[in-house]
């Protein structure tokens, strides 16, 4: 590989604000939604704001690493971050919820082109001795984004307005876009592959019809009913034919011979789960704030800010072990302190204090940070050259889908928890009705208008509710504690046998 090393920083530097963008993106959002709720309603479309981008970008991430194999990262790069600069825009335009899901989706197919390659050029780029502290690197400026999103949310949220969270990502954008016009000169193998848009769209249809089917089952209809069987049924009918599609063509969209290797399957669905927490935390730990101690963004971003410096913290030490210790023996700290932060969260109520709350959200983030550099490096241990570009791709499939899926699924069981415990304690069905939207404690003007007595009640069902969620996690850490077992003694590859990486000028 022959390479400017002055250019390198530079490319590096745009992957990294890029990179930057797209994660501040998501957590500036989570400290911002119970304001927009506020301004908007539809508290029942809450989980959509983040499931519509996170689908989208479960769908865009397979296609535009085929795309990168087929022409070049470079272009791909770029249009990914002119969808997203463009969806930004739309999304700080929205004039209502539904715009707002509709804006985010066209995010999320922006998103689905930066992520995967900005370290598929990391790959490409540097030997294998020195990606571990590059996936630290990057890790951090994603972990590091995430400390700054929630303070700059709450800022723009409580001072600004709302939309200047989308607003922030074009400078920033920007000036990503321009380094990489600049400096990113590609040179390489572009293997001619055809694109497989059978497999896209049945993933697509197999990934909307479980999402509808979560969103809308118990809301607008019964879990028995026939059109959420009927969701149910198309989603078996189309995940059997994408994976029968799969096994035939030449160029799948998702290369299943790739699970047949131990390490890469752990890696993957370990990832998957970790998503799934992550996100629960980044969602769910604001609402608690602003709905059980009648917080401020500002207050929700305070505690969302320490959990992300566990995670920069756990990433940047993650970097600096990968190439020391097994793969296993990291994770298997990981997911140690965990199970233990889960546990701990999953007692909170009305009465934790929110100093305590602090505390665990810090232990989360120390235990998911490292997972970052980790699994990105594990997911590349024993595949073969030319299939490094698609097993890249599919680690940050996973994580996507996992958060998709989480947000989702703990929505749905978040939601009923809350009504049922709204149920035991109003005996009046015109009440119940009136008070199953958490929104009315997310209002300050509504919640301080309540009576107290039934303010008390209606938020310690709240707090139940969200510490319910962190119970039903543990039990997707003791999953990944099983997986991460798989990993074995698998470590950092020797850069013997690789082929020659795509050179930059």
């Amino acid at each position: 590989m022959v390479i400017n090393q002055a250019h390198t920083k530079w490319i590096v530097l745009g992957l990294l604000l890029g990179l930057f963008m797209a994660a501040l993106d998501q957590t500036i959002v989570s400290t911002a939604m119970p304001t927009i709720v506020g301004e908007f309603g539809a508290y029942n479309k809450l989980v959509w704001v983040f499931s519509a981008y996170m689908i989208a970008s479960v769908i865009a991430t397979p296609i535009f690493g085929k795309l990168s194999d087929m022409y070049g990262r470079k272009r791909f790069f770029m249009l990914g971050l002119a969808v997203f600069l463009l969806g930004s825009i739309l999304c700080g335009m929205a004039g209502n919820m539904t715009e707002l899901i509709l804006f985010r989706a066209l995010q999320g197919i922006g998103g689905g082109a930066i992520m995967p390659l900005c370290f598929a050029v990391i790959f490409d780029i540097f030997p294998p001795e020195k990606r571990g502290k590059m996936n630290g690197l990057f890790g951090a400026v994603f972990g590091l984004s995430s400390v700054f999103g929630p303070l700059v949310g709450a800022y723009f949220t409580d001072y600004i307005s709302w939309r200047w969270i989308f607003y922030i990502n074009v400078p920033i954008g920007i000036v990503s876009v321009v380094l990489l016009l600049v400096f990113f000169r590609e040179v390489g193998d572009k293997r001619k592959q055809s694109i497989d848009w059978g497999g896209a769209m049945l993933l697509a249809a197999t990934i909307l019809c479980l999402m509808f089917a979560l969103e809308m089952g118990g809301r607008e209809y019964a879990w028995d009913s026939w059109q959420i069987l009927g969701l149910f049924g198309a989603f078996v009918v189309s995940l059997a034919l994408f994976l029968f599609v799969e096994t035939r063509v030449n160029n799948p969209i998702v290369s299943l011979h790739l699970f047949r290797n131990k390490v890469f399957t752990a890696s993957q669905f370990s990832s998957f789960l970790y998503g799934a927490i992550m996100i629960s935390g980044a969602t769910y730990i604001p609402i608690f704030v602003t709905g059980v101690y009648g917080g401020t963004a500002s207050d929700a971003g305070q505690t969302l800010t320490p959990m992300m410096l566990g995670v920069v913290t756990s990433s940047m030490l993650g970097g600096r072990f990968v190439g020391k210790f097994t793969y296993r023996n990291i994770m298997l700290v990981s997911v140690t302190i965990l199970l233990i932060s889960l546990s701990l969260l999953g007692t909170i109520s009305i009465d934790t204090a929110r100093w305590v709350v602090t505390i665990y959200m810090v232990c989360v983030g120390l235990g998911i940070g490292v997972s970052f550099v980790v699994f990105n490096l594990a997911t590349l241990h024993g595949v073969s050259p030319q299939h490094k570009g698609a097993a890249t791709s599919m680690i940050v499939f996973f994580r996507t889908i996992g958060s998709a899926l989480g947000v989702t699924i703990f929505g749905v069981i978040q939601i009923n928890r809350y009504q049922n415990n709204v149920a035991a304690v109003l005996e009046d069905p015109a009440q119940q009705a009136q008070f199953s939207d958490p929104q009315v404690l997310l209002q300050s003007g509504v919640r301080e208008a309540l009576p107290q007595e039934l303010q008390q009640q209606l938020v310690a069902g709240l707090a139940n509710s969200v510490a319910h969620v962190f119970q039903l996690s543990i039990a997707l850490a003791a999953v990944a504690l099983l997986l991460i077992l798989m990993l074995g003694k698998a470590n950092v590859e020797p850069l013997g046998g690789e082929r020659p990486a795509p050179s930059f000028e």
